[in-house]
């Protein structure tokens, strides 16, 4: 399996991890602020709890889920849902690898460009009831309503598009979402970034402005992930937890005696097993599955 090398770190990189980090944080919006129990009218001051997105709340790469459901809207060819459907499998195998975001990132870049911000935030909308609902661990669903009954601020902090991340975290009632910020021009898409991908250092630059802006003491926040690309986030908080966790984050929670949650079955028997036949199998069922689906929904361009 061949990987895109990661680049070099650079001063370059790192200003751009930046500049994503402040545009996440900036894009940011709570749905309402949190509340200490029983106090109704002061914000809470209690920390807040900040959650990765792909394999520790959700099954998968959203931005995958999001490519069945494109290409039941034409967005894709089939030959850019087999693309995504052996990436899939790939991710699920294998864990997150920052070539495998990056490929997939700037492919839904060039699906967005010249549509409209409202147009994808509608069509991401009901792309996460038709193929991302269902995806969801309930073991981090709970995790993240024990923080909003405790009165805390949730975010989820994503590699996804901003507007995809919006509606994750709408739907599942939590505070808000830092995400991927694409540029726009008038409130179209220009199918480039403003920054970077959020994800490695520029998500814990977004969670140290966010917590700025909020208020909040990142010594009394959790911060929740399955890959060490996180690690930044993670060392930011007083209560960092590794879910579903790959192999290099797992060894650094145990070293540094952070909590370890995994919610997965049947996962060592997966990576045991054979993986081209694996994805094979993923590709073959994203391509059926999102034929399946064309069949049935009108386009919407």
């Amino acid at each position: 399996m061949v990987f895109l090398r990661r680049r070099p770190r650079t001063e370059n990189n790192h200003d751009n991890a930046v500049r994503a980090g402040e545009a996440a944080a900036a894009a940011a919006q709570a749905s309402a602020p949190a509340r200490a129990p029983g106090e109704a009218d002061a914000p809470a001051r209690i920390g807040a709890a900040f959650f990765d997105l792909d394999n520790t709340v959700m099954q998968g790469a959203s931005i995958f889920h999001l490519a069945r459901g494109l290409y039941a809207r034409r967005f894709l060819t089939t030959r850019d849902i087999a693309r995504f459907g052996w990436q899939q499998a790939r991710f699920r195998l294998g864990g997150e690898h920052m070539g495998h975001v990056g490929d997939a990132q700037e492919s839904a870049l060039s699906f967005a460009k010249g549509h409209t911000v409202e147009e994808i935030r509608v069509i991401g909308e009901e792309i996460f009831d038709e193929c991302m609902a269902d995806k969801v661990w309930p073991g981090t669903r709970a995790l993240a309503q024990m923080h909003l009954d405790a009165g805390r601020q949730v975010w989820l902090v994503t590699a996804a598009p901003i507007e995809i991340a919006d509606t994750i975290a709408g739907r599942l009632g939590l505070t808000g979402a830092l995400g991927t910020v694409p540029e726009t021009r008038a409130g179209v898409y220009t199918g480039r970034l403003v920054g970077e991908l959020l994800h490695g250092e520029a998500k814990a630059e977004a969670v140290r402005a966010l917590a700025a802006r909020e208020g909040l003491n990142l010594s009394d926040c959790s911060a929740y992930s399955d890959s060490a690309n996180d690690i930044p986030m993670l060392t930011l908080v007083g209560d960092p937890c590794a879910v579903n966790p790959d192999a290099r984050l797992r060894r650094h929670a145990r070293a540094h005696g952070w909590r370890v949650k995994d919610y997965r079955t049947g996962r060592k028997a997966a990576r045991i097993g054979l993986p081209a036949a694996a994805g094979i199998g993923a590709v073959a069922g994203a391509v059926a599955a999102g034929t399946a689906v064309r069949r049935r929904v009108p386009t919407r361009i």
